[in-house]
C-alpha cells in the first residue's frame, strides 16, 4: 500500500503513532501519473506537497528562448513541490513533469497546516525535510559558481547514482548546465582516465 511507503519515510525522522497514521491516511490522496504528464505547469498554483512513491519527476523552468533548465529530480521516497508557489499561493514559473510512469501521495496546504497545528511531529519532520533540501540546493548553487563542468557531472553521479540509467543525456546536461555534446565529451574523457 502506498501510504506505508510514506509512513516508513517519516520513520527516518520521527515515527508516527497510530493516531497520526490514521489522520495522515485520511488527509492524503494518491495519484497515478503517466510519463510526460505534469503535476504542475507554469502559471498554475502549486496546491500539493508531492511524495514520490514510485517513478521519477523533473522540476524545471523554460527560459524565453525555449531552453529547459532542470532544477531537480525526485524519485522514490523524495518530495517534489514548487515550495514558493505552494506557500505564497502565486502562480508557478516552474513545471513538474513525470519522466516515467509514477505514483505520488499528495498533501494539500490546508491539511499540512492542520498537521502542523495538531501533530507536532509533522512540523518537525517537514522542517528537517525542507532543511535537507535547502542544504542540497545551496550546495548545488555553490557548485554552479565554483566547479568545472566535469566536477558538476561527478557531483551529479554522487548525488543521483540511481538516475544515470533512468535519464537521457539531455536531462543530465540541462541539470548541470552544459550541452549534451559537452556531456558526451566529459564522459569520454572520464572513461579514458
Amino acid at each position: 500500500m502506498e501510504i506505508e511507503t510514506l509512513i516508513m519515510h517519516f520513520k527516518a525522522y520521527l515515527s508516527l503513532n497510530e493516531e497520526e497514521i490514521q489522520e495522515l491516511s485520511s488527509r492524503v490522496s494518491i495519484r497515478t501519473i503517466k510519463r510526460r504528464q505534469f503535476l504542475l505547469s507554469e502559471g498554475e498554483k502549486c496546491k500539493h506537497y508531492n511524495f514520490v512513491v514510485s517513478g521519477c519527476f523533473k522540476m524545471y523552468k523554460i527560459d524565453p528562448a525555449g531552453k529547459e533548465h532542470n532544477l531537480l529530480f525526485a524519485c522514490e521516497n523524495e518530495w517534489v513541490t514548487d515550495i514558493g508557489s505552494f506557500h505564497t499561493e502565486k502562480p508557478s514559473e516552474l513545471y513538474i513533469e513525470a519522466i516515467e510512469p509514477s505514483t505520488v501521495i499528495q498533501i494539500k496546504k490546508e491539511d499540512l497546516l492542520f498537521f502542523y497545528m495538531n501533530y507536532p511531529k509533522f512540523d518537525r519532520n517537514f522542517r528537517v525535510i525542507i532543511e535537507d533540501k535547502f542544504v542540497e540546493l545551496q550546495n548545488r548553487l555553490l557548485q554552479t559558481f565554483s566547479s568545472t563542468a566535469e566536477e558538476r557531472y561527478l557531483s551529479f553521479l554522487d548525488q543521483y547514482p540511481h538516475l544515470l540509467q533512468r535519464l537521457p543525456n539531455t536531462q543530465i546536461a540541462s541539470y548541470i548546465g552544459i550541452t549534451p555534446e559537452f556531456l558526451s565529451r566529459i564522459r569520454k574523457e572520464l572513461s579514458r582516465k
